[in-house]
């Protein structure tokens, strides 16, 4: 096992339980001992992990992991997820996406949509996400606008009163939100205050509102509420969502997607 997938597969865990024990992370990843001190001594150097003795703990009680080893958790639902985000959206319409792995697969699939190949332009995007500009800007029949702000290392979004100030000069059709918590009675969630405050006025700019999450993170409340449910219109979820959780959802005025 190469030291990057060591090091996703480390974090995945330390996220999962909250708490790494040396000796038997070492057993379950097949690896030794002193690789895993040496591995967990290098991810505390970069403050994504607490050293304790005999293992290592996560920082507080949310525990954000990084955007980067993130990519590879529930891959196939959000490329089922994105790619029926995709289908939502009508060329000529202007897109707000937040940051995060399902809303960058979102933008992939727009990338690969054949109707979008052409037009002036074929979509308006409008995001706050680094990496999603970076991907969509060399292709032509995209206007991508960015909305400035400070960028956060986990999640390579801007955050901020710059990003602020161009949100509030523009209006979307739709905005698709990723979060790491949507639930009907405390709503959509993040990690990150600041980044909850950017989604929360991309939804506001917004005709309509569209949540883009995995079944994993249904049901479940996140530190940093974005809006409300009752103002998102859809969600999209892959098809190991529980029947009861999208009953909620239908009850609570939204319309639910099943990729």
């Amino acid at each position: 096992m190469s030291r990057d997938a060591r090091w996703q597969a480390l974090l995945e865990l330390l996220a999962e339980r909250g708490r790494l024990d040396v000796d038997e992370t070492a057993a379950e990843l097949r690896v030794s001992a002193a690789t895993i001190r040496r591995d967990l001594d290098q991810l505390a150097g970069q403050q994504m992990l607490v050293r304790t003795r005999g293992g290592a703990v996560a920082h507080g009680v949310s525990y954000e992991l990084p955007l980067r080893y993130k990519t590879a958790r529930r891959a196939s639902e959000k490329q089922r997820i994105a790619r029926a985000v995709a289908d939502l959206l009508a060329p000529g319409e202007a897109v707000g996406l937040t940051g995060g792995t399902t809303t960058t697969e979102v933008a992939r699939a727009l990338a690969a949509r054949g109707d979008l190949a052409s037009g002036s332009p074929a979509l308006t995007v409008v995001t706050n996400a680094l990496n999603i500009a970076g991907e969509l800007a060399v292709r032509p029949q995209f206007k991508i606008v960015v909305t400035g702000g400070v960028a956060r290392a986990q999640s390579y979004e801007l955050v901020g009163p710059l990003a602020d100030g161009v949100l509030g000069q523009i209006t979307l059709d739709v905005a698709v939100l990723g979060v790491v918590a949507f639930d009907v009675a405390h709503g959509a969630a993040a990690h990150d205050e600041a980044e909850a405050a950017v989604n929360r006025l991309l939804c506001e700019r917004a005709e309509r509102v569209v949540v883009a999450a995995d079944s994993g993170k249904l049901g479940r409340r996140a530190f940093a509420r974005i809006c409300p449910a009752g103002s998102v219109d859809t969600l999209v979820t892959d098809s190991a969502v529980a029947p009861e959780t999208v009953r909620r959802f239908e009850e609570a005025g939204l319309r639910v997607v099943v990729a």
